[in-house]
């Protein structure tokens, strides 16, 4: 495929310097994009540049994942108000191992075709480079104004800043340049690509090159990812959305596309999968066809789960979505493992009950106004459970005089009321 034709009719090309598609139509070409190693784990606001490296491989060419070790210790004053924390060693380089096997489950590293993928970490060149030997090899080359002359420099010395920039953080755009240097000559790497905030480095590598080497190197950036709302992409009242199953539950996660409006599930489906155009666009028309049935939310959550955790993980958390918002089943409830069990109620009232209450058996009408307050007074639950209004565990409860035993727990710690048709409540034993 045509690495450029792909990303115009996806929405993901933003800017390229001339003579970017001459060099991809030429020969196979080394291209890279940086990764900031400030967590164990990449998450949603990284996967368009793992998707943009994805894209690059299935065309022919050679995808380079840079982490920065050494950047990641300075902080990019790109489209930010303040100084990032800065990471010692130990603390990055168990970001890098988390980082480095994400990236293995969507770039091929090992199946030794000249164009497989190839990770690299900044700090590797830059560990025993002296400040002195530094700005004299490479300082000299780019002037103040020159990099004065960028936007994201020039915003964070505007009166807007009350914070202004420090000398490190200035220094980002010359060591970001330096990366593209290394690679250029080096691993004959001649693409920088990444989002449009970072055009500003990409270009301060593309003249250090210039200037230093004489060759020819070039930049390619994707806009970046934003919601119809104005919201933050990525982000929920929860904080980020990782890949990590650990920090966000495969649940968690496919909620999160599920949940998307309209407009952004047709843009998110071009960006965040490899559907080709023709199912996309007929996806689309029939999502405007019944909009009410969410087809193109179900098949965005659907592709992205399976590929960023599993097939398994995707089923699981389709019938999670179902036990909470469908006609689930109790057969369903009891095969959620704890995790899934926990995401999908998060947020309903919780309580607590000793499990020695349930040993001899308690009545439901007693358990579920004395021990765990669901019900203000026993009236009330003895006309809910006559209304056909309460289910315990997914099971319509039609006896007022049900004894409730430690057969009821799931997992062996929680028990799941329901009152009318959206109304939990968890019950936690222990």
């Amino acid at each position: 495929m045509n690495f450029i034709d792909e990303l115009k009719w996806r929405g993901m090309l933003h800017d390229m310097m001339p003579g970017t598609d001459e060099q991809l139509q030429k020969e196979m070409t080394s291209a890279y994009i940086g990764f900031d190693p400030t967590a164990d784990s990449l998450h949603v606001g990284s996967f368009a540049q793992i998707m943009l490296l994805k894209r690059f491989q299935l065309a022919g060419h050679r995808p380079i994942a840079l982490i920065g070790g050494a950047t990641g210790m300075i902080g990019d004053p790109s489209g930010k108000s303040q100084e990032r924390n800065l990471l010692n060693e130990v603390a990055l380089q168990k970001n890098l191992d988390g980082m480095k096997a994400q990236l293995e489950k969507f770039l091929d590293f090992n199946s030794g075709e000249p164009n497989a993928a190839v990770m690299v970490n900044n700090y590797d060149w830059m560990k025993d480079y002296t400040f002195l030997e530094f700005i004299r090899d490479i300082g000299k080359h780019l002037t103040v104004n020159y990099m004065m002359s960028k936007d994201s420099v020039k915003k964070r010395l505007s009166t807007e800043s009350k914070v202004g920039m420090s000398f490190t953080e200035f220094t980002y755009q010359l060591v970001q340049g330096y990366d593209f240097l290394w690679l250029y000559d080096n691993m004959n790497c001649k693409l920088q690509m990444g989002g449009s905030d970072q055009w500003g480095n990409i270009t301060t590598g593309t003249e250090l090159i210039r200037r230093k080497s004489g060759g020819d190197a070039f930049a390619l950036t994707i806009p970046l990812i934003t919601k119809a709302d104005g919201g933050k992409f990525g982000k929920t009242e929860h904080g980020n959305i990782w890949l990590d199953p650990e920090k966000t539950t495969p649940y968690a996660f496919y909620q999160f596309w599920l949940n998307t409006s309209d407009e952004d599930a047709e843009k998110y489906i071009k960006v965040f999968t490899l559907l080709n155009k023709d199912t996309i666009e007929k996806l689309i028309s029939e999502h405007k066809d019944a909009p009410h049935l969410r087809i193109l939310q179900k098949k965005l959550a659907e592709e992205i789960t399976v590929m960023v955790h599993s097939q398994s993980d995707y089923e699981m958390a389709a019938e999670a979505s179902q036990i909470l918002f469908g006609s689930g089943t109790a057969e369903q409830l009891k095969k959620l493992d704890e995790k899934t069990f926990l995401a999908v109620f998060d947020g309903v009232p919780v309580f607590s009950v000793a499990k020695s209450e349930l040993d001899s058996g308690i009545n439901v009408v007693d358990f579920l106004t004395e021990k765990a307050e669901v019900f203000p007074s026993k009236g009330e639950i003895r006309r809910t459970i006559q209304g056909n209004g309460l289910s315990i565990n997914k099971e319509k409860i039609t006896d007022t005089e049900l004894l409730i035993s430690r057969d009821y727990l799931i997992g062996g710690n929680y028990i799941l009321a329901q009152k009318g048709k959206k109304n939990y409540y968890l019950i936690k034993v222990e």
